[in-house]
């Protein structure tokens, strides 16, 4: 990544000198964050094009597009060095968990996938696994991006277990009770002290872990949204341009915490700020 690298140093280093500090500081920030969702900002690009474009009678189904495309720009992060193969198992953990969610969610009538196509698992096409992954994509390149470290970090055994319980009850709401309201009190028991330090321009800056969540949840919700306005899925009873429902940042804020913990099987969070990060800060 020595290109990528010294491009973002380039900028970084215009923008410091252009900029007042608090300003530049600000916009550093916000232009890291666009670059970690650079997938999955391409993936929504690629629903609002196809969306505009496709037509019935053509022989590939839209859904099967929005797949290939998927698998090219896998491929081309990697090739491009963007994504490491640290960061791709990460990817591919999400993606299998996320398309078993979808697959059930599917078929207990939370939402559909209205159109064809080839490429489809019990009425779920292979496309939708690569949304789940670009939240795991984001949120392994925003902790390399930003030099992440996260303390005080809970048990690890605490932190799985907690995670699971997220993922099942997804599920096992369908049939007992939900327990959402717990686990989201169980978020600021368990993460609320958890600080996210990350470092711009030489200096650190720290962020409570359940806001960066539910500040994080906003912006899925706002993706969401284009999604469904497209028509690639639609919630039960909706319209494509109703808007998803304020409840669904909820269950976006619980889900960032199994991605949290799904990345952290593969990635090194760190246990404190550290003094010596990366070969350049921008």
């Amino acid at each position: 990544m020595i290109y990528s690298d010294a491009l973002a140093l380039s900028i970084g280093n215009t923008i410091r000198t252009r900029l007042p500090g608090p300003l530049a500081t600000l916009t550093i920030f916000t232009l890291k964050q666009a670059w970690a969702c650079l997938f999955g900002a391409s993936l929504l690009a690629a629903m609002i094009v196809t969306r505009m474009i496709w037509q019935d009678d053509w022989s590939l189904a839209r859904y099967d597009a929005l797949l290939i495309f998927a698998l090219v720009l896998q491929a081309s992060f990697v090739w491009l060095r963007l994504e490491t193969w640290t960061e791709v198992r990460v990817i591919a953990l999400f993606h299998i968990t996320g398309t078993a969610m979808e697959i059930f969610k599917v078929h207990a009538g939370s939402w559909a996938y209205p159109e064809p196509g080839f490429f489809k698992i019990y009425d779920v096409p292979l496309f939708s696994g690569f949304m789940y992954a670009a939240v795991g994509s984001f949120m392994a390149r925003v902790i390399r991006l930003f030099d992440m470290s996260f303390t005080p970090f809970p048990p690890r055994a605490l932190h799985f277990a907690f995670a699971a319980l997220i993922y099942l009850n997804f599920f096992m709401h369908h049939f007992v009770v939900d327990m959402r309201y717990a686990l989201f009190a169980g978020t600021i028991l368990l993460y609320g002290r958890t600080r996210i330090w990350f470092c711009i321009s030489h200096r650190w800056y720290w962020m409570p872990l359940p806001v960066a969540a539910f500040l994080s949840s906003f912006f899925l919700w706002l993706a969401e949204n284009i999604g469904t306005m497209t028509g690639t899925w639609l919630y039960a009873g909706q319209n494509p341009f109703d808007a998803v429902s304020f409840a669904k940042m909820g269950s976006w804020y619980l889900l960032l915490y199994v991605a949290f913990a799904t990345v952290s099987l593969v990635v090194r969070l760190g246990d404190a700020p550290r003094t010596k990060g990366t070969t350049y800060r921008v």
